[in-house]
């Protein structure tokens, strides 16, 4: 459990170094991964008009920000890691904000949807309830968050050089509903595959 400022210090500074120092391989491991499903299932509860401005948070190198670029909508990205910014500006041509997840500074109510692709599981689960509260302020009224991430037990922890935090769906359920979020939806990825090889839990949610 991470409490005390130094360790959440030590998860940041341990997270990042992991991400700047293989930013490139991840561009090469990730840049041909489908995740449409989770696009389309952002875009299918935004309300009003298009074009949107999306907030990609936790954008990596730019795969899906470029995705959303080509789809018309305005899309700015944010990363903690320098280098993965950095690339995301490359192969995006959107802008992208470099700011640690756990000292963010969000415009508010600027965004009707926040597109949080394995991301917020790098959140300490102590401080969940702060960076969900700040990505509720950073969406216009009735905005949509869809975040996915690797499901578990309510448990955190190192994997290798990176910390995560793996939710069940009922605990995932209670951090976002005390944020002040309403459910659209869940499901469980990659699609068409037993529950036991679905190893990501996928879920969209309004502001209210």
């Amino acid at each position: 459990m991470a409490d005390l400022p130094e360790d959440l210090a030590r998860i940041t500074a341990g997270t990042l170094r992991h991400y700047d120092e293989r930013a490139a391989a991840f561009w090469e491991g990730t840049r041909g991964h489908d995740v449409r499903q989770n696009i389309a299932a952002l875009l299918r509860h935004i309300e009003g008009p298009a074009p949107w401005r999306i907030l990609d948070f936790g954008c990596g190198p730019g795969r899906d920000l470029a995705e959303f670029r080509a789809l018309g909508h305005e899309a700015i990205g944010v990363d903690g890691s320098r280098e993965l910014a950095a690339l995301a500006r490359v192969h995006s041509g959107c802008t992208v904000w470099e700011q640690d997840f756990l000292a963010l500074q969000l415009p508010a109510a600027q965004f009707d949807g926040i597109f949080a692709n394995a991301s917020l599981f790098h959140v300490p689960r102590s401080e969940l309830p702060r960076v969900l509260a700040e990505l509720h302020a950073a969406l216009k009224p009735r905005g949509v968050l869809f975040a996915s991430n690797p499901r578990g037990n309510d448990e955190e922890g190192w994997q290798g050089a990176r910390y995560g935090a793996w939710h069940s769906l009922e605990g995932w359920r209670a951090f976002l509903q005390a944020a002040g979020f309403e459910e659209l939806e869940h499901y469980y990825r990659p699609e068409g595959l037993p529950r036991e090889q679905q190893p990501w839990l996928a879920s969209v949610w309004r502001r209210s």
